[in-house]
């Protein structure tokens, strides 16, 4: 079962302040910005650095919010907000369609062993935009298992994945992370990646089967 992330809010400022240009460390040529709230804060990430591959901007600010979408400070803040910066405001709106286009079709949380309560992240990124290569200290254009789940299940997961494909661990998120989960990066070979995550998934569902079963 797929869990989907709602988009928020999405907005332009077409000729960003210079004052806050520079709390934002824009580029000289980079005048329009566009913001993005989601419910759902690692389809988001995934979102933004998808926009960094298909459109001239740049993620100059992505962050989760603490207790998750559940806790929202608001009906628009969800637990994300990522910041996109480009040269124009044509350039900004696409680089939104393109999060879109990845929000509503490419990237979503599991409902783990069909329980919508109990979830977990487990894409593999075939080829890296600047954010999350960035992120994950590897070049632009490398692939990326993206694996997320709750704490302890995060942990089970993360081990199964290393085993069971030729992957390296270039980011762990120690739980709990702002929403309460924890998880990882992983790099190598598109197939390892891929493999990778069918461990995650599967060692998470196993041991949710039986979760007192040590």
């Amino acid at each position: 079962m797929k869990i989907h992330a709602d988009i928020l809010s999405m907005q332009v400022i077409p000729n960003v302040n210079e004052e806050l240009a520079k709390k934002f460390n824009l580029k000289p040529y980079q005048r329009s910005i566009g913001l993005v709230t989601t419910t759902i804060d690692d389809v988001g990430y995934t979102a933004i650095d998808e926009a960094t591959k298909k459109t001239d901007v740049e993620v100059v600010y992505a962050k989760s919010f603490y207790a998750g979408a559940a806790h929202a400070s608001g009906p628009l803040s969800g637990e994300f907000l990522g910041v996109i910066a480009g040269p124009s405001p044509e350039e900004v709106k696409s680089g939104l369609d393109s999060i879109r286009i990845t929000i509503e079709n490419d990237a979503y949380f599991e409902a783990i062993n069909g329980n919508p309560d109990h979830a977990l992240y487990a894409h593999t990124v075939s080829r890296t935009g600047s954010f999350l290569a960035e992120m994950a200290g590897i070049p632009v254009g490398q692939s990326l298992a993206y694996l997320i789940a709750p704490p302890l299940e995060a942990i089970v997961g993360l081990d199964a994945a290393l085993k069971a494909a030729d992957v390296t661990l270039c980011e762990f998120f120690a739980p709990p992370s702002e929403t309460n989960f924890g998880g990882g990066l992983l790099t190598g070979s598109q197939s390892s990646c891929q493999a990778a995550t069918d461990a995650f998934r599967e060692a998470i569902q196993n041991m949710a089967r039986n979760p007192l079963g040590y």
